[in-house]
Parts: structure tokens; C-alpha cells; sequence
């Protein structure tokens, strides 16, 4: 449900407000917008007659929400969630380049990377240190000395950090490195990792699942939202499908289809989508020309020797031509790269 105030509601006649509603056993989230506070109220309550928050002092309107994902939608929020980390906006007219490698592999590796990442202009430097791989004999990541090496090669470059976090008792430990938590395909039904996730005052990525239809990751998002925690970002990966010439087929549709039902910024990650280096570039530009408020590319400068998802990444001069031509297409529509 949403109730919705007049435009010189008092500040009085809002928490009382809030009080009934909860008082009703609803859950409560204030959204400050340009010329209403709205405030949504979490609840399953088929009977509920909202009359009785209709006649309260300061409220125009109250209606229910048919969409289950109530936090996360356009109704609770007009506006666009802009994600504030330092001097970097994610959901403004910036498109937010989130670069490097899939797992950081050693110092060398990761300083050199950051410093290609710094050069071409993005802003936040990708690495994973503990990685979700599907047989057990994979590499499997480097853990915490992953996460100092990448904190240190970030802060070296003036970068902010995005790695992946897979379990609860994770969160503590990644959370000393990372400026952004990124939830995997794999994880974005992880009901409990996304409930604690909720409730720390950091940005979370969470990318669709393999299988997950748009509505069931906007609910995931939900799960962080509802926790109260209001910076989260969404990542288009792409999704499973008969198709086998890709590694996953890339929903491209999916950035207008999640603009126009949320207000949180939604980025592409083409590597994964493709999973084959020379598809990547192009789904790249498409992503960019669909609207995408951010791209994550994976970048290696020797990818045959790469200990994880080598065939996708971007060879540092590829990656270089890429942002060139990704500035003349985010130009082209009016925002900047």
C-alpha cells in the first residue's frame, strides 16, 4: 500500500501516519520526493479498509500496489535512486565503468589491471577473492589476501571496490575492503545473505539469476530494500537459455522493461552475458545505447593464463578501444561515459 501526503504535510501529522499504519502491523519506509513524501507500507492485508488512513490528517491519496515488489517500484519512487559513493553516481547521466579482472590472482596482476582501469577512466576497479565456481577443482579464489591486494591496488589508483560476497558470514571481513558488495547470479535467491545485506550501510550489486525473471530479481532487491538498506543496484548478466553459441543469452530488453517499473539503477555486465571475448564489445554498445546507467567488463592482459573466465576478458587495447567507443554512443543519447 501506498500512502501518499499532501504537499504541507506537517512533520506532526507524518509520524502519525506512520504510527497507525504500524500500529496495523504494516512496515514502514518514508520516500522524500521532489513535491510529495510518500510513504510505502509493507504488509500482506487482503481486508485492510484504507479508509482508515485515508481520513488522517495529511493524506491526499492511499492506494494498494498490485506489483509485489513495493519498495522497489516505480510507485513508491518516481524518481531515480542515485547510488553516492564518494564522487561517483551510479543512476545519474554518468554511464559507470566497473573494470578488472574476474579474480584477483596475484599482486602483479592486480596492479597492473587497476592501472589500466584508472587510465581509461573508470571509476570503480572489479575483482572477485572469494569465487562461486561450478566444480569444486576450480580456483576458488584467494580470500582475505585477495581482498588486500585489491583494497591496496584500488587505493593506489584513486578507485573505489566492488567484490563478491557469498555467504553471511562473509559480510564482516569483505566489508573492511569492498565500497560495493556484489551478490552473484547464483546468490540472488539467497534469502538470508540478502536479509543481513539489508541492514548494512553499504551500496549492494545484485545480479539476475541465471533462471530469474525480472520480477522475481526485482523481489530479491526488495528483500535488501525492505531490510533498510536503500543504495542497490541491479546487474543484467544474462540469463539461461537453449542457446549454446553464447555463454548465456543476454536479456538486453531487461534495462527499459527495469527502468520503467523501478527507480534503482540498473547496470550490464556483457562479459558474462557473452562469456566469448569478441561478443563482448558490441554488447557492450548495445547495453549502453539501451540505457544502462553502468557496464562491469572483464579485463586481463594475458587471459590464456587467466585462473578464471579467461575466454571473456577484454585484452587491455581492446578495452581501451571500447571506451572510446562507448563515449561516442553515451554522447550520442546525452549522458557521459
Amino acid at each position: 500500500m501506498v500512502v501518499i501526503l499532501h504537499r504541507n504535510a506537517t512533520e506532526a501529522q507524518i509520524e502519525n501516519v506512520i504510527k497507525h499504519l504500524e500500529g496495523y502491523g504494516f512496515q514502514t519506509h518514508k520516500s522524500i520526493g521532489v513535491e510529495r513524501i510518500i510513504i510505502g507500507a509493507i504488509g500482506v492485508k487482503p481486508n485492510f479498509d484504507t479508509r482508515n488512513i485515508s481520513i488522517l490528517d495529511g493524506v491526499d491519496e492511499v492506494y494498494r500496489v498490485t506489483t509485489p515488489f513495493k519498495l522497489a517500484g516505480r510507485n513508491f519512487q518516481e524518481t531515480n535512486t542515485v547510488v553516492k559513493i564518494k564522487d561517483v553516481e551510479i543512476g545519474g547521466n554518468h554511464v559507470v565503468m566497473m573494470s578488472g579482472p574476474c579474480s584477483v590472482e596475484s599482486e602483479d596482476q592486480i596492479f597492473h589491471l587497476a592501472k589500466i582501469v584508472a587510465e581509461s577512466g573508470a571509476k570503480i576497479l572489479r575483482a572477485g577473492a572469494f569465487k562461486p565456481r561450478t566444480s569444486p577443482y576450480s580456483f576458488q579464489g584467494l580470500g582475505e589476501e585477495g581482498l588486500k591486494l585489491l583494497r591496496a591496488a584500488a587505493d593506489q589508483y584513486n578507485l573505489l571496490v566492488i567484490t563478491e560476497v557469498m555467504q553471511n558470514e562473509q559480510i564482516d571481513l569483505i566489508s573492511r575492503y569492498t565500497d560495493i558488495f556484489q551478490v552473484g547470479a547464483r546468490n540472488m535467491q539467497n534469502f538470508s545473505l540478502l536479509k543481513e545485506l539489508g541492514k548494512i550501510s553499504k551500496p549492494i550489486l545484485i545480479k539476475r539469476g541465471i533462471a530469474a525473471t525480472i520480477e522475481e530479481w526485482l523481489m530479491s532487491a526488495e528483500y535488501i530494500l525492505a531490510g533498510g538498506n536503500k543504495d542497490v543496484i541491479l546487474c543484467e548478466r544474462g540469463i539461461r537459455t537453449f542457446e549454446n553459441y553464447t555463454r548465456n543469452t543476454f536479456d538486453l530488453s531487461a534495462i527499459p522493461v527495469v527502468h520503467k517499473k523501478s527507480h534503482l539503477p540498473i547496470i550490464a555486465d556483457p562479459s558474462h552475458a557473452t562469456g566469448i571475448r569478441d561478443q563482448v564489445p558490441p554488447m557492450a554498445r548495445a547495453a549502453v545505447a539501451a540505457g544502462a546507467d553502468g557496464l562491469m567488463i572483464e579485463i586481463h592482459h594475458d587471459p590464456e593464463s587467466a585462473l578464471s573466465d579467461g575466454p571473456q576478458a577484454l585484452l587491455p587495447s581492446t578495452y581501451l578501444k571500447l571506451m572510446d567507443e562507448l563515449r561516442l554512443i553515451a554522447k550520442a543519447i546525452g549522458r557521459t561515459l
